[in-house]
């Protein structure tokens, strides 16, 4: 017989007994909002805030314990929106002190809200409430314990979406500069950003300064920077094109100066890409498993590395 998402929902209600106290958490910056009710979603005592911070968690604590007192209940279950970064901190702590942390739908969240009052309308407590609900009802997940490894991994593959971003921003302004300076450079080199446009855009950037130069000299700066540079046809080629270039002739004092900025920026970013996938591919040397994955075809590192940092 083939499992239905029923049966799965019906477990995780089975899982609430009568001496569960369920508490919903609204995740915010700086304050939190807890509630809580017990297995048939009678409200529990007073709305809590709490600070974002080790003496807000203990308050937290403290108030759950109260509650379980007097009420005579001895299980908690704690359920918050994964929403953000915010709820990080606070389930590690709650999961170090042995209390049982889920996750809700944020979706769902937002199209429970009627239960309560039949409103769509917002407040901290009442989405607090209908967490606790949403759990006392099954509709919550479980947190897995991620190790320090897969972990690091995760952390890392974030700092490289960060870094790639800032990359493509780099590219498409150093794009956006040729356009205006210099549009016939993609005549020469179909991509800004490849070795030899880059070292051009290095040593004579506008079309003033090749339209002087001689094939040699253009070559001589090109060897200056590069193991492998292009030949004598493409130097030939450039300062053709940038003897009838139709980039504009004014401010380029100013131009230059953006120029160098805008490399200053690619350079750092390239830098610090190189630098995060190295410690990516450190940080895969050390689970055991990552070499056989590797052996199939079409995975790379960086790859295996976003898939296990969001899978496991």
């Amino acid at each position: 017989m083939n499992f239905k998402m029923q049966d799965k929902q019906n477990q995780l209600v089975e899982r609430i007994s009568d001496t569960h106290l369920i508490v919903g958490v609204d995740i915010a910056q700086q304050l939190h909002v807890a509630r809580a009710v017990n297995f048939r979603g009678i409200v529990v005592g007073d709305p809590l805030t709490f600070e974002n911070n080790e003496d807000g968690f203990i308050k937290l604590v403290n108030w759950i314990q109260d509650l379980k007192r007097l009420k005579n209940l001895d299980a908690t279950i704690v359920g918050m929106e994964p929403t953000g970064h915010y709820w990080l901190n606070l389930s590690k702590w709650l999961y170090n002190l042995n209390i049982e942390v889920v996750t809700v739908n944020p979706h769902l969240v937002k199209r429970n809200k009627e239960n309560r009052d039949n409103t769509q309308s917002k407040s901290d407590k009442k989405d607090a409430l209908v967490i606790a609900d949403m759990v006392k009802n099954g509709y919550y997940s479980f947190i897995r314990p991620t190790s320090e490894s897969f972990e690091k991994l995760r952390v890392l593959m974030s700092n490289r979406d960060v870094i790639v971003k800032r990359l493509v921003m780099s590219i498409n302004q150093i794009n956006r500069w040729v356009d205006v300076v210099f549009p016939e450079l993609r005549q020469v080199f179909k991509d800004v950003s490849c070795k030899g446009a880059i070292a051009t855009l290095r040593l004579f950037p506008t079309p003033n300064e090749i339209s002087s130069m001689e094939p040699l000299d253009v070559m001589s700066g090109w060897k200056s920077l590069m193991k492998r540079q292009p030949g004598l046809k493409k130097a030939q080629l450039l300062i053709s094109l940038a003897k009838s270039s139709i980039g504009t002739g004014q401010a380029l004092d100013a131009y230059k100066f953006h120029l160098e900025q805008l490399l200053e920026e690619y350079d750092l970013v390239v830098k610090q890409l190189e630098r995060v996938e190295q410690q990516v591919k450190e940080a895969l040397n050390q689970i055991p498993f990552v070499k056989k994955l590797l052996m199939i075809k079409g995975i790379s590192e960086i790859s295996l590395a976003g898939i296990l940092g969001e899978a496991v």
